[in-house]
């Protein structure tokens, strides 16, 4: 899975994903409620200089830049951005490859770099990055490609997260400490990540390995042709990170921060048109990503360490 991902001939090496589906991290809307929930982590710690806001897993940066572009000027002047990718993806975005999607406030800079830094002061954002995170399949204790028993960490993990299998146990331990390490880099502030996943009173009977391609669904293949994801046990990774969590629905999260998918009163349309068109295709745009049975059921999961939003 790592290599069909990252690889030299790998998915994210050679696509644009925005070119084969649509997440939560292309939106607009969705960055404006980023925006706002980063404001809050700002207001929590004191309104620190500089504020980082790391974003793991960045891809092009849109998410990142489309945030920037949504926080007041006078947090905007605060704020450190930084991307984390890969070396082969960093490298393509940071040399500003012309289809880079950069459109960055005159004096803001993605801050590129392979690695997680430490003693972040702010906001670390991982949106729909575990799911790509290579991890294990087994069934009836062995390893399906090998058909080796699994480790004892990994029998570990299955019996606490996954007890009772009548299936394929996709093993989230690569996720846990994944995410784990990701925490640990923070000094005060929130980690953040937004994913689609499920816990323990309802992981799924069938393996959720997915290939994504021009839009569709389609069966994941190695050869790098398609993005693989799988479910994220998101129980489990928030325990790992060994502090205090919130988990929610991103329907929740959402409306919490001001993302409704209300429709705007048809009055609006007599008094001001073109508003109400606007506000109608808003409207639309919030509920996708509300919907439950959709965007909206994602899972937001957050630690605040050494603050309280």
């Amino acid at each position: 899975m790592e290599q069909a991902l990252y690889g030299p001939d790998g998915f994210f090496v050679h696509h644009r994903p925005a070119e084969h589906f649509r997440t939560s991290a292309h939106s607009p809307l969705f960055a404006l409620a980023l925006s706002r929930f980063i404001s809050k982590v700002d207001s929590a710690l004191g309104n620190p200089d500089p504020l980082e806001i790391v974003d793991i897993g960045a891809g092009s940066g849109e998410l990142l830049t489309n945030v920037l572009k949504t926080l007041p000027a006078a947090l905007l002047r605060r704020v450190r951005p930084v991307a984390v990718e890969i070396p082969v993806i960093r490298d393509l975005y940071a040399g500003h490859a012309d289809d880079t999607p950069r459109e960055l406030p005159d004096h803001a800079d993605l801050g590129w770099r392979s690695d997680i830094p430490d003693g972040i002061v702010g906001v670390l954002l991982a949106t729909e990055w575990l799911d790509n995170v290579p991890l294990d399949l087994a069934e009836n204790g062995c390893y399906l490609y090998d058909g080796e028993p699994v480790s004892a960490q990994d029998a570990e993990w299955i019996s606490r997260w996954w007890p009772s299998p009548s299936g394929i146990v996709e093993i989230g331990r690569s996720r846990d400490e994944a995410w784990a390490s990701a925490v640990g880099k923070l000094r005060a502030g929130v980690a953040l990540t937004v994913d689609y996943g499920h816990l323990a009173s309802t992981r799924p009977s069938l393996p959720t390995v997915t290939g994504f391609r021009d839009g569709r669904e389609v069966e994941p293949l190695l050869d790098g042709s398609t993005d693989i994801t799988c479910h994220v046990a998101m129980d489990s990774v928030a325990a790992a990170a060994g502090i205090r969590y919130t988990l929610k629905r991103q329907r929740e999260a959402l409306q919490e921060l001001g993302v409704s998918g209300a429709r705007p009163p048809l009055e609006l349309a007599h008094k001001d048109p073109v508003g109400y068109v606007r506000a109608l295709a808003e409207a639309s745009e919030a509920a996708t990503l509300t919907d439950p049975d959709g965007l909206g059921g994602h899972w937001w999961l957050w630690h605040e360490l050494g603050c309280a939003i």
